[in-house]
């Protein structure tokens, strides 16, 4: 066998051996994890905040849970703790300091009073 033969031949074996591997990884049925259930919560998450096992299982009730007591007990109390003024976060980001104004007023950087070109109506006599 010279070179130029058992070259073809390794491109051949190659060629074969990487169709044989596509072949197997496109007919292979991938295990897909089972479904998690929406009405059950973690563990970790009941323990952490009651509130939220309420409203997760009045989103799995669906249009059944605007007319369940503990569902709208669920509601009012998440829009408190969302909407009370203390509900902010305790940390803050910096006050970025804004840059220093130069000498022109307010006036002068408003576009609406800029003076602006005349608006020309055209005559009736004109072409456009």
């Amino acid at each position: 066998m010279d070179g130029k033969m058992l070259a073809r031949l390794a491109a051949v074996v190659f060629v074969a051996f990487a169709l044989t591997a596509t072949a197997i990884e496109l007919t292979r049925q991938d295990d897909a994890p089972p479904p998690r259930s929406v009405v059950t919560p973690p563990a970790e998450a009941a323990v952490a905040d009651p509130l939220r096992v309420d409203l997760i299982r009045c989103q799995a009730l669906g249009e059944a849970a605007t007319s369940d007591p503990a569902c709208m007990r669920a509601w009012a109390e998440n829009r408190r703790r969302f909407l009370a003024p203390g509900a902010r976060p305790a940390e803050r980001l910096p006050a970025v300091p804004y840059p220093p104004r130069s000498a022109t007023t307010a006036a002068d950087d408003d576009p609406i009073r800029k003076e602006t070109a005349p608006v020309i109506t055209p005559q009736a006599d004109e072409v456009r």
